[in-house]
């Protein structure tokens, strides 16, 4: 199992400070188990582990089956939390170098819909042109600007350039089961689809086609993905558990004037991880004045860039490290008959010890500048662990903002600015809106 501690960022507080916050802890996860807590209509995904069958597992993977065998590319059209969480698995899985290649082993998953950048629509479409290419549309409504607009390419290219039959066999539909305008196109046009549950919002929704088929369509074993949340479903049902902990400390430290929380990997696969993470705490925490904020770094790389001011900037930040314990691939440092970079002491150690120690270093540096550091181990990064830490992390947040006092579930503040956004391109609909902006330039 992953394993949290906590010794470096306790330290920071008292145990009367900590002892506060724990008490409400039983209180929120009877509102979760019983659904009595604010936004109880989308816990969807609390046993959604445990309720996963190995019927609908078969059902996934025999879809992705079918696009592996006909397409080289797979273009994943979604945006927030439907495309965030199967990007954070499969780049966490993926070699990062083979897609160069495209030996035809795993077909190439690519990500669209999630901006309105028109280079980077542009520069897909090209590259698209002459691949035998599908796309897995994921959107609830199908109304959703980016993914629509997307959508609407990637569709007409594919119908184009491998004809109607084919792209029927190769689009596939994440959508909601009766209404919107993704199912009114699936259905008219006999896509396969999968459902996006009612009670399962977008941000915790990793664990169901959203992410499940992405995932599977890049090769990779959703059985175990879904085992590991499993196995911590169960392990956090209790009340002292590393789920509850996590979330009890993080409070303790925003009411000690902690406002900020900055997630941090020392391994490069895992940067998805943490925007998939930052989506899901922000949009759960960040309403009634209230959250932490949710950053995230890469270390060592952002130590050269963001470093000198977490190690001495303004003393509001705690850290949250996820650790991995072993690589996958061993690599030794080499020598250098030289020695121009003074580095011949490593010689023979692998790449990973040094790496280590810098992970240790920089706790230590940063404890001592005054920041408080959670560690969350992962003994590899596989399948099982990485679903672990999904879960994990999902009902941590829905403790931690019952802690907080706010509805984890909800997101109302997304809607601003697009309703700004319609109203300055002149939306039907939206013209009272139209002239307000328009006055107010």
């Amino acid at each position: 199992m992953i394993r949290l501690e906590l010794n470096k960022a306790t330290q920071f507080l008292s145990t009367e400070a900590i002892e506060k916050v724990s008490a409400n802890v039983h209180a929120a996860q009877q509102a979760l188990e019983e659904r009595t807590c604010l936004g109880n209509d989308f816990l969807g995904w609390m046993h959604l582990p445990s309720e996963t069958t190995p019927e609908f597992l078969a059902e996934i993977k025999a879809c992705a089956q079918t696009l592996r065998e006909n397409c080289d590319t797979i273009v994943v059209a979604g945006i927030g939390g439907s495309y965030l969480g199967a990007r954070a698995v499969i780049e966490a899985l993926s070699n990062q170098f083979e897609w160069l290649t495209n030996d035809g082993k795993n077909p190439i998953i690519l990500f669209a819909g999630n901006n309105i950048g028109e280079d980077y629509l542009y520069e897909l479409c090209t590259y698209l042109k002459g691949r035998n290419f599908g796309v897995i549309n994921i959107s609830k409504s199908g109304t959703t600007t980016e993914t629509a607009l997307a959508f609407r390419l990637l569709k007409k290219q594919c119908e184009e350039q491998r004809g109607k039959e084919m792209a029927r066999k190769v689009i596939v539909a994440v959508t909601d089961a009766k209404r919107g305008a993704a199912r009114t196109t699936a259905d008219k046009e006999g896509y396969t689809s999968f459902i996006i549950p009612d009670n399962v919002g977008g941000r915790f929704s990793v664990l169901t086609p959203v992410g499940l088929l992405p995932i599977a369509c890049a090769g990779f074993d959703i059985d175990a993905l879904v085992k590991g949340a499993q196995d911590m479903e169960a392990q956090s049902a209790n009340d002292d558990n590393i789920v509850t902990q996590y979330a009890v400390v993080r409070n303790a430290l925003y009411q000690a004037g902690k406002k900020i929380e900055i997630l941090v990997n020392f391994q490069p696969k895992l940067h998805y991880m943490n925007e998939w993470w930052k989506q899901l705490y922000g949009e759960s925490e960040g309403k009634d004045g209230k959250g932490i904020f949710p950053a995230a770094v890469d270390f060592t790389t952002d130590l050269h860039s963001m470093g000198q001011w977490i190690q001495e900037g303004e003393r509001t930040i705690f850290e949250t490290v996820i650790s991995v314990e072993n690589a996958k691939h061993t690599l030794l440092f080499p020598h250098d008959d030289e020695n121009l970079d003074g580095l011949n002491f490593l010689e023979g150690k692998r790449v990973d010890e040094v790496n280590k120690m810098a992970e240790l270093g920089t706790q230590l540096a940063h404890v001592d500048g005054g920041v408080p550091n959670m560690r969350v181990v992962m003994p590899e990064l596989n399948e099982y662990y990485l679903g672990q830490l999904i879960y994990f992390f999902e009902r941590a947040c829905g403790v931690s903002g019952l802690l907080l006092d706010v509805n984890p579930f909800n997101q109302p503040g997304v809607e601003a600015y697009k309703k700004n956004m319609f109203a300055l391109l002149g939306k039907p609909g939206y013209e009272a809106e139209s002239e307000a902006i328009k006055a107010r330039l």
